[in-house]
């Protein structure tokens, strides 16, 4: 199996659109469930509705591919399977650093998917000492010291970071010096790095933010169960009607006596 240093994919070159090289891995999920159920073909529709997209949408991004389907068949699940994981370059051995482990960094070490989807965790780095040698998901966490060797000896091309802020950069600018050319970044900033090198960033705090104003909205929009009527503010109480009296006096409160009486 080839390793991440001799291929890269070939997304680029064969122009396929950022939004359909995002999509992609939606599809996989789907089509991999279909695949382990043993489901033989699925419908534009079926698949575009587990994905969570729309059906033409699907079948553009899979033209992209050279991947049609078949009228009245639909599209064969292990092939397409194949297709978008060869087209993502998962058909071969991608080893991975993973910077920073504290609770996240072990989170992410312990994850099991990444294995599935042609990830091998190559190393875990962090800078406290105390943590070195200290096994995590079976594997010794080693220190920052060591970073560019580690890289350079297991072919490394991608970094997860997961640090604190205030160290990302640092941790990234090393990264990049020692041939790393995509970075998965969970700290909560932005990253500053060359053209050549491809930053995705995970920000677990934005996406609760977001949900909190889209709750905020709906909050807003639910109906009380009061009509307009019962919320409108009371009316001000009608103006009285004077009649002036020939000689120009208004009547007083009992009609007899004036209100403003005569010099």
């Amino acid at each position: 199996m080839a390793t991440g240093r001799t291929h890269r994919p070939a997304t680029r070159s064969r122009g396929i659109p950022e939004a359909t090289v995002a999509r992609l891995p939606l599809y996989l999920r789907a089509l991999t469930a279909l695949s382990e159920r043993s489901v033989p073909t699925v419908s534009s529709e079926e698949l575009a509705a587990a994905a969570g997209v729309n059906s033409a949408k699907l079948r553009k991004d899979f033209s992209y591919l050279g991947s049609y389907g078949t009228r009245g068949v639909g599209y064969d699940v292990e092939y397409l399977v194949y297709q978008i994981s060869r087209e993502l370059g998962l058909t071969q051995d991608w080893p991975v650093v993973i910077v920073g482990i504290g609770n996240l960094g072990a989170a992410l070490a312990n994850y099991g998917g990444f294995a599935s989807r042609g990830f091998r965790v190559a190393a875990l780095i962090d800078a406290d000492p105390s943590m070195t040698g200290r096994p995590v998901a079976g594997i010794p966490v080693q220190h920052t010291d060591d970073l560019e060797s580690i890289i350079e000896e297991n072919g490394v091309s991608i970094g997860v970071i997961a640090t604190p802020a205030g160290a990302a950069q640092q941790v990234c600018d090393r990264l990049v010096a020692a041939g790393v050319t995509s970075i998965l970044n969970f700290a909560p900033t932005v990253l500053s790095v060359p053209d050549g090198v491809d930053v995705r960033k995970v920000d677990l705090s934005i996406e609760l933010q977001i949900l909190a104003f889209h709750e905020q909205r709906k909050a807003g929009e639910e109906p009380t169960g009061e009509s307009a009527a019962d919320t409108a503010p009371p009316a001000a109480p009608p103006a009285a009607t004077v009649r002036r009296r020939t000689d120009g006096t208004e009547p007083g409160p009992d009609g007899d006596v004036p209100a403003v009486m005569p010099a």
